[in-house]
């Protein structure tokens, strides 16, 4: 029987992040999983678009990925988003998923990164590691995500309240779009006594928000407003996605769905 993983991640039109992060998740789930074959997929058609444009490569987006497959007589399909939560891009997956359900024997679809208790707890930790070496009372670490109006927001607030139970209270997470609102962060920070600032992206990659509206040099950056009120700032331009421990889980989430796809065969 023929069988695939496709792998769907948001995209990036920044090619080392890409390397570093959705390349490097998609390496470790085709080490983990040689006996299927592996596929990509973005959801963002604007990074669809500007890649096709601007350096002639082609991605497909899930629908069209999930075809060619169809079309080429796979049928065990497991589809495994590398996103960080369950929000709108994840509602698309899904969606296009069903629509191709009767072209396949089994499709499965994994979890993405933030799903369960386990997921949050594990995180926490893998950050809190990612980062020891800013151990310091002095030093507060600012996790920049992307916020959603969808009630997947939610992660942002839950992922707060595991670092404050497991007592790395260094640990702050903001949002670009959405709450917990940067102002709303740094009147938390300024709480407490610190100097130092370090910025890095809750996201899997780092693109346009870590590059532009976390460590840009305009005036409304979070490392500008930061530096303006006289705070030191480090800024790590590191998608989640260069994380060991954050490809590993993510990998986990994969052999869930494969458990899943033999346990309904």
């Amino acid at each position: 029987m023929k069988q695939a993983i496709l792998a769907v991640s948001f995209g990036t039109t920044y090619h080392e992040s890409r390397m570093k992060t959705i390349e490097a998740i998609e390496a470790d789930i085709k080490e983990a999983f040689p006996d299927f074959e592996h596929r990509r997929a973005f959801t963002s058609g604007i990074i669809i678009n500007i890649l096709k444009k601007r350096d002639s490569i082609y991605i497909d987006n899930v629908s069209e990925a999930l075809e060619k497959l169809a079309g080429e007589g796979f049928e065990r399909v497991i589809v495994q988003p590398t996103l960080v939560m369950g929000g709108e891009e994840n509602d698309l997956m899904l969606a296009a998923v069903r629509e191709y359900e009767g072209r396949f024997k089994q499709v499965v679809c994994g979890r993405p990164l933030l799903s369960g208790e386990e997921d949050y707890q594990r995180l926490a930790d893998i950050l809190n590691e990612d980062t020891k070496e800013y151990d310091s009372e002095e030093t507060k670490i600012i996790w920049m995500g992307h916020g959603t109006e969808h009630e997947a927001n939610e992660v942002y607030e839950r992922l707060n309240r595991v670092f404050e139970d497991k007592g790395y209270n260094r640990h702050h997470v903001g949002t670009v779009e959405a709450e917990p609102a940067f102002d709303q962060v740094k009147e938390d920070v300024k709480k407490t006594d610190f100097s130092r600032a370090v910025l890095q992206p809750l996201m899997i990659v780092c693109g346009d928000h870590a590059h532009n509206d976390m460590a840009g040099e305009d005036e409304d950056s979070w490392k500008s407003q930061l530096e303006a009120e006289g705070y030191e700032v480090v800024c790590r331009l590191k998608g989640m996605g260069e994380l060991e421990g954050v490809r590993r889980l993510l990998v986990d989430h994969a052999k869930e769905a494969i458990q899943r796809l033999e346990d309904i065969a």
